[in-house]
């Protein structure tokens, strides 16, 4: 499980992508450990990343995005990003 970020915790960027990966998530009925084994991660980071607390990487966005079966264009715009 990746730490809380404490120097971006909470940025407005990383909470929109974490409400953003909520929505489709709730949309597609999936759980958090649904999503989690899709993308290849933990469900506690992925709980951290829909709630804005980590600095997700790039390869993650791209898991996530993968297991959400959207692009991470798609992803970014669900995000407004």
């Amino acid at each position: 499980m990746a730490k809380t970020s404490v120097r971006h915790a909470k940025n407005p960027s990383l909470v929109a992508l974490g409400e953003a990966i909520r929505r489709v998530r709730v949309r597609s009925e999936a759980s958090q450990e649904g999503l989690a084994l899709a993308a290849e991660l933990d469900r506690s980071y992925v709980g951290g990343i829909e709630r804005g607390e980590v600095n997700v990487a790039l390869v993650n966005i791209v898991k996530l995005a993968a297991a959400l079966e959207l692009s991470v264009e798609a992803l970014m715009k669900e995000a407004g990003l």
